[in-house]
């Protein structure tokens, strides 16, 4: 079946790349070892220390929640507390399933643009001996955030520097990793393994995979645990050289950045658009792939209906519009036309 139509609610909506597709269709003739004994997964690993540095280890898993909760729990080494913002996805989009699966407690922080710093932090950063508390572990950061914000090096590397100061380990979500060093024109290893991240979950899905993520660690100790926790929480793909082939395929001749540059293009195209329409306020700074804004509720509620984009908060009427690696300027150009349209009624 083709023919979907594109729209604005999600980037994980987005078909696969060709270039990706192409990539399985490749491996998928013949018999090849089970469980990370394949080829493509050694070519995977070879990609990724050439992406994040020499000492990273890739471990590819079949979803982010699953992802980030081995990442987590490899992290903590036990029940332990994560320090994240209060709109962490961990925290509010994942079932439960870091406190379910791994017994974590999270202490949230609130923050006005989905941004940790040193100083939010120490908000939460206390109680190491207390044993009334749960001792926090790892503080967990989102880039690009849930936000769309986006964390440069010197940010990230600060927040390492005070977490490891406490004994504490930085875990990095990275679903749209690729979109936040696109717009930061910097290398993958610039904003994980050089700034000081202890584990990455680095998310190919929302940037032209099918169903591929891969939890990237710097240190034998972090490997050995994610390499068996990977199989506690359902994420050892048995067939692993077609997740391993999606995320080599995107690190090959710069896919990752090609596709990630141009989902942020595009949000940035559909921000200019609509900056001046009257009745329209983009709530965040546009850096990454996401548009966040608050429209008159009638209108929303019938653009809503017809392009299927979420409400992000309810209190304040705020909606997200997400581009695409495969989001088109007619697609924006259309949509701006619609919205105008419905503000103009």
């Amino acid at each position: 079946m083709t023919g979907h139509r594109r729209g604005f609610a999600s980037d994980n909506r987005a078909g696969p790349h060709p270039e990706v597709l192409a990539a399985v269709a490749a491996v998928a003739g013949g018999h090849a070892a089970s469980y990370g004994g394949d080829d493509v997964t050694a070519a995977l690993g070879a990609a990724v220390r050439r992406e994040f540095g020499p000492h990273a280890e890739a471990f590819p898993m079949f979803n982010g929640t699953g992802a980030n909760v081995v990442a987590l729990a490899a992290l903590t080494r036990g029940r332990a507390a994560v320090i994240c913002t209060d709109v962490a996805h961990v925290h509010t989009d994942e079932g439960g399933a870091p406190e379910a699966l791994a017994g974590l407690k999270l202490w949230t922080v609130p923050t006005p643009d989905g941004r940790l710093t040193p100083a939010l932090v120490e908000t939460q950063a206390w109680g190491f001996d207390d044993v009334h508390r749960a001792k926090p572990a790892v503080v967990t950061i989102t880039q690009s955030t849930e936000m769309g914000t986006v964390y440069a090096p010197a940010e990230i590397a600060a927040l390492a520097a005070q977490a490891h100061g406490h004994g504490i380990k930085l875990h990095l979500d990275g679903a749209r990793l690729a979109n936040a060093a696109a717009a930061l024109g910097v290398s993958l290893a610039e904003v994980t393994s050089v700034a000081g991240v202890d584990a990455v979950t680095f998310g190919a899905t929302k940037n032209g995979a099918l169903a591929a993520e891969a939890v990237i660690v710097f240190d034998p100790e972090t490997a050995d645990a994610v390499r068996r926790l990977r199989k506690t929480h359902g994420q050892l793909p048995s067939k692993m050289r077609f997740v391993s082939a999606q995320i080599l395929a995107l690190l090959t001749d710069g896919l990752w950045r090609r596709c990630a540059a141009h989902a942020n293009a595009m949000a940035s195209r559909l921000a200019a658009a609509v900056r001046g329409l009257p009745g329209v306020t983009i709530t965040q700074p546009v850096e990454a792939n996401a548009v966040f804004v608050i429209l008159p509720p009638q209108a929303s509620a019938r653009l809503q209906a017809r392009h299927g984009f979420f409400t992000w908060n309810q209190a304040t009427r705020e909606v997200r519009w997400m581009c695409a690696w495969d989001t088109t300027p007619e697609d924006v150009d259309e949509f701006v036309a619609d919205v105008a349209r419905e503000l103009g009624r």
